[in-house]
């Protein structure tokens, strides 16, 4: 080849110095047919190998993989040959070679296949679109790496991105990252985009046509926005939110965070969002943040109030107190409990009513054929059945990590009391947990026990004293009255008293 230091060097003696191609050529030790092509362009012509390079050992069964490639093309999407498979093949009938030189003849084969894939540049009106998508990360929770779903609402005028992460994707968590993305971003877009998720639309599809689930139609319907959803298979459609999927993977859980809660984990998704308003997006002008504050007053304005993003059906008591959902059992108030109860689903808590009365509320277990309790739903029961205290379930659970100061006062009343009556006030004790807070019953005991009186007169005067505190008045200005000066403090004297037991005189 040609340098393209000696090539300019022709060029320049025959087009500018017009020298001849003998007279060049000696010059420069050159054949004359060297010459030539150096005049023919400035450029070396790309290198192309005349015949291919030898392949020894995968040669002789190319045809036979040529032909394997090809049926490959016909086969079901799902059921094609592997690279491992072909090499499984080619190896039973004689091939010798490695696998990885088979995934490389595999690549090259699909990349001349394969033409590359074009889309159309889209451009969007201010509140009009947005589009909605769920995805995957994995997080530390409670010291556990847990996988968790993550909701990304994203605008697509603005590219302004809510995400929210949720234990599943059922269809109280689908509603209720709506409503918090609709809050974010202060009013609902025109329209929102989707793929043909079960919890919007029914399963089967017929063209284009699409059959929403009746609750999304109400939901929709609440915050009067259109829906659209995607071609099956056509994720490209909402290729913004699909971006937005990962850059929020990629950009706010690396490192993996390390939270305790869900709560905490949207905190930081949240304040996240917030800071990438801050950010220039290619090819925009404008900051996220600067583009959404000229896209906010177009969204839809809030309704009055939010849809419960809930699912509700009906439950029985069984009778340990407890009402049976997604077979996990949550405890109902003992002296509170009906047949029949109404359960509500959030994605994060349980609600269990009656008549519109809530019963109780407890977090939201997503195990299997698990106990939730309340261990003062049953403190009742317990006073009327002390007997029972030390194999009752609930507070087996409750001592596993209450205070040491609990225990010492359980003692106490035990010692002073054993006929029962110790365990039945200790458990009169517990239920001030049903009027104050745990910190302050705690403080109550600490107090009482400290004082010498470890019974429940004695915590109940404790608790009284931390709930309201005595107020000592202020001493009193009177160095404009001197002669009030002494009044209440002259010694005291029994001579009245005397006189009084002499009979008066």
């Amino acid at each position: 080849m040609i340098p393209v230091e000696e090539r300019a060097r022709m060029r320049h003696a025959y087009y500018i110095e017009h020298q001849s191609i003998r007279q060049i050529a000696r010059e420069l030790s050159v054949a004359r047919q060297t010459v030539r092509k150096a005049l023919e362009a400035a450029d070396a012509p790309p290198y192309t190998r005349r015949q291919p390079r030898p392949a020894p050992i995968l040669g002789p069964f190319t045809a036979r993989l040529d032909a394997l490639l090809t049926e490959n093309e016909h086969l079901p999407p799902k059921q094609r040959y592997t690279s491992h498979k072909l090499f499984t093949l080619l190896r039973a009938e004689g091939y010798q070679g490695s696998e990885s030189r088979i995934r490389v003849y595999v690549s090259q084969h699909r990349s001349r296949q394969r033409r590359p894939a074009v889309f159309l540049p889209l451009e969007f009106d201010p509140g009009q679109d947005a589009q909605v998508d769920w995805g995957e990360a994995l997080v530390l929770l409670a010291g556990e790496q847990v996988t968790i779903q993550l909701f990304v609402m994203r605008l697509c005028y603005s590219r302004r991105t809510f995400a929210m992460a949720f234990p599943t994707q059922r269809q109280e968590a689908f509603f209720e990252g709506h409503v918090r993305a609709f809050h974010a971003f202060h009013g609902v877009p025109h329209r929102l985009t989707y793929d043909n998720l079960t919890t919007a639309v029914k399963p089967r599809l017929v063209g284009r046509t699409r059959q929403e689930q009746q609750a999304f139609t109400v939901f929709r319907s609440h915050y009067l926005f259109d829906s659209h959803f995607c071609t099956p298979g056509q994720g490209h459609e909402k290729g913004g939110v699909e971006h937005g999927v990962g850059y929020v993977r990629r950009n706010f859980l690396v490192p993996l965070p390390d939270v305790e809660s869900f709560d905490e984990l949207n905190d930081r998704l949240l304040q996240a969002c917030q800071q990438d308003d801050l950010r220039h997006v290619h090819g925009q002008a404008t900051t996220i943040g600067m583009a959404w504050q000229l896209e906010q007053p177009l969204l839809r304005a809030l309704p009055s109030h939010d849809v419960a993003c809930c699912v509700t059906l009906s439950g029985t008591l069984t009778p340990y107190s407890q009402v049976i959902f997604e077979t996990n059992r949550y405890s109902v108030p003992v002296d509170r409990a009906t047949a029949q109860v109404v359960i509500q689903a959030y994605p994060f808590r349980i609600d269990l009513l009656h008549h519109e009365q809530l019963l109780a509320s407890h977090p939201r277990c997503y195990g299997r054929d698990q106990d939730v309790f309340d261990p003062l739903h049953y403190l009742p029961l317990l006073e009327q059945r002390p007997g029972a205290f030390e194999h009752a379930k609930p507070l087996r659970r409750w001592r596993e990590r209450w205070p040491v100061v609990y225990t010492r006062l359980l003692h106490i009343l035990r010692d002073a009391h054993p006929d029962g009556r110790g365990v039945r006030e200790f458990v009169q004790v517990l239920r001030l947990h049903l009027e104050h807070p745990a910190p302050l019953v705690e403080a109550a005991i600490t107090t009482a026990l400290a004082s010498g009186c470890p019974h429940l007169a004695g915590v109940r005067l404790c608790l009284h004293h931390i709930v309201h505190p005595s107020v000592v008045p202020a001493p009193v200005d009177l160095t404009d009255r001197p002669q009030l000066a002494t009044v209440g403090t002259q010694p005291l004297s029994l001579a009245c008293y005397n006189q009084l037991l002499a009979g008066g005189t």
